[in-house]
């Protein structure tokens, strides 16, 4: 008996040893770069978010062998492909997504330089609706398949609101907000848009919506009133988009292959864009002296370190700030880039976050690009008075402060739950989840709201050299366009990684030819790297991960004072 344990053991421990060789070599193999064919197609197919930082990457046979594409990944591999002789023209095929329109304004405009070299790029479309539509406006061909449908027929802006919800299982929000507009809990306590709201969308619509027509005017060569009129008639059949001069041929996907190999070369091969990724540009001849940091804040700003999706869908401080440090205490980069793409988030978190910022570009010269959002707290970490270029269409601004906690003494009493409080001290109960807030407590609440409130103010005032009195009306909680907030001095300059990238050059003194390599910060990990750092995200069921992203679940639990969107939006 005592053998056949020993070999059961045995057995055991090799079979474990099999398996981490096998899980080593599947990361050694994923990490390889690709051979790239003398003729060449770089195929960039796009479907839902497009994130700036990658995920945890699980190499076959744990799940996909294709890494993720991030933004800057898509940026570096046109950039790289415009000069690489081996790439011979570009097929985007967008499919279902759901980026925002300012990450769409970077992706476009990249391939709109990238057709500057003079080599082809083409669109396949797959059902597309606004969004791949906008994106293929980039290219000089786009085909649809002759019975595919596009779906491109205006701009409508979705505000959720749970109010009736709450009211059925007893929940009551207890909600107090400085700014007028500033108004993230009326999702909770409203059954409706309130007149600042109205007036907000509206202008968010009317701005997103004007940079789309110009974006599919320009690619189609026309004018915007044509192409507002042309949308009007849609949504299109393909036979409609055709005679509508949207689309150039009704072709399937190997005859749109076809009809580029006839302009580019028979011997045309594709790769796939993943995989392009991975081609050092110092293989194709490109080599940089000097290197310079991505660092991506992205997703809802809370304290402490991980939670249960913190690792890729929230910008925790602990987290976040030991990266800043670890970008901050690195010699071999020459200046930073720190990318926001956040709604905003806990107020002390964001505070945090913003003192090591500042720290940061003590040591490094810094320039703040925005992305899809950079809003509330996401605006307010950008404050360290370094200069902030935004997208026309980036999500902006709402300077303001909101409480919020739960009363669920309704759904207490429905389920059969009693509490009974031993309180000592005035405001004991202030965040207690079983009794509504009293008059006094919230103007105890309120004191310390417009504390914090008064020193956001101040500290964009002091970065954008200017007083409180200049910054206070563009306040209030007020989300503003990229475009609104250059023009209102939120911002400096509109522009996507290319115009930071020559703003950080000149700030850190390196020549306006020289190229510099990118490296973004948090690194990307595989499996590997997060078993060794001791961090897995547990197993969540993806429509729970689903509702908890869409409403920040994660933050309103929490309570405390947050400077975060004030709604939800979903522009289709």
């Amino acid at each position: 008996m005592k053998k056949f344990l020993i070999g059961v053991l045995c057995g055991v421990l090799l079979a474990g040893m099999a398996g981490l060789i096998l899980l080593f070599a599947a990361v050694k193999l994923g990490e390889r770069a690709p051979d790239i064919p003398s003729a060449a197609a770089l195929v960039i197919n796009l479907e839902g978010e497009i994130p700036e930082r990658a995920g945890l990457e699980l190499p076959f046979p744990f799940g996909s062998a294709e890494r993720t594409v991030t933004v800057s990944d898509l940026w570096s591999a046109l950039h790289n492909a415009a000069a690489d002789s081996r790439i011979k023209a570009v097929i985007i095929s967008p499919h279902a997504i759901t980026a925002g329109w300012a990450k769409l304004d970077e992706m476009r405009s990249d391939l709109v330089e990238f057709r500057k070299s003079g080599k082809p790029v083409i669109a396949f479309l797959v059902n597309p609706g606004g969004r791949e539509y906008y994106l293929a406006s980039a290219a000089e061909k786009i085909y649809l398949a002759p019975s595919d449908m596009l779906d491109l027929k205006g701009l409508r802006a979705e505000v959720t609101y749970i109010r009736k919800t709450l009211d059925k299982l007893g929940i009551r929000m207890e909600v107090e907000h400085i700014g007028k507009y500033k108004d993230a809990g009326d999702m909770f306590t409203r059954t409706d848009a309130s007149p600042e709201t109205v007036t907000v969308l509206n202008d968010l619509l009317d701005g997103i919506y004007g940079q789309l027509l110009e974006g599919i005017a320009a690619g189609r060569k026309r004018t915007s009133a044509d192409i507002r009129a042309v949308i009007d008639q849609g949504p299109f059949t393909a036979r409609q988009a055709r005679a509508a001069g949207l689309v150039d041929g009704l072709l399937y996907e190997d005859e749109s292959f076809a009809e580029l190999k006839k302009k580019a070369g028979d011997k045309l091969r594709k790769i796939n864009v993943a995989d392009y990724s991975r081609v050092p540009a110092s293989s194709i001849g490109l080599k940089a002296k000097r290197t310079i940091a991505l660092l991506v804040g992205e997703g809802t700003i809370l304290r402490g370190g991980a939670s249960s999706f913190a690792d890729d869908q929230a910008l925790t401080a602990t987290g976040f700030i030991k990266t800043i440090r670890q970008v901050r205490d690195d010699n071999s980069l020459k200046g930073v880039i720190l990318r926001i793409n956040s709604p905003g988030g806990d107020a002390i978190a964001s505070d945090d976050i913003l003192h090591e910022v500042k720290l940061l570009a003590k040591r490094k010269p810094l320039v703040i690009s925005m992305s899809d959002l950079a809003a509330s707290g996401g605006y307010y970490i950008a404050s360290s008075g370094d200069t902030i270029i935004s997208y026309p269409n980036t999500l902006t601004g709402s300077i303001g402060v909101i409480f919020a906690r739960p009363n669920l003494r309704g759904l207490y009493d429905k389920i059969g739950v009693t509490k009974q409080l031993f309180t000592r001290g005035r405001f004991a109960t202030i965040d207690s989840e079983y009794q509504p807030l009293t008059e006094a407590e919230r103007n105890k609440l309120r004191e310390s709201m417009e504390e914090v409130y008064a020193n956001f103010v101040g500290f964009v005032a002091a970065s954008r050299n200017k007083t409180a009195g200049q910054i206070e009306p563009l306040a209030q909680g007020r989300v503003w366009l990229g475009s609104q907030a250059r023009a209102n001095g939120l911002v400096d300059e509109v522009g996507g990684l290319d115009r930071a990238v020559e703003v950080l050059k000149k700030k850190a003194g390196i020549p306006a030819s020289e190229r510099v390599r990118l490296a973004v910060y948090p690194a990307r990990q595989s499996l590997i790297d997060r078993l060794l750092a001791g961090s897995m995200q547990s197993s969540v069921d993806p429509r729970v991960e689903a509702l908890w992203k869409k409403f920040d679940l994660s933050l309103w639990t929490e309570g405390g004072l947050m400077k975060v969107m004030p709604y939800q939006l979903e522009f289709k």
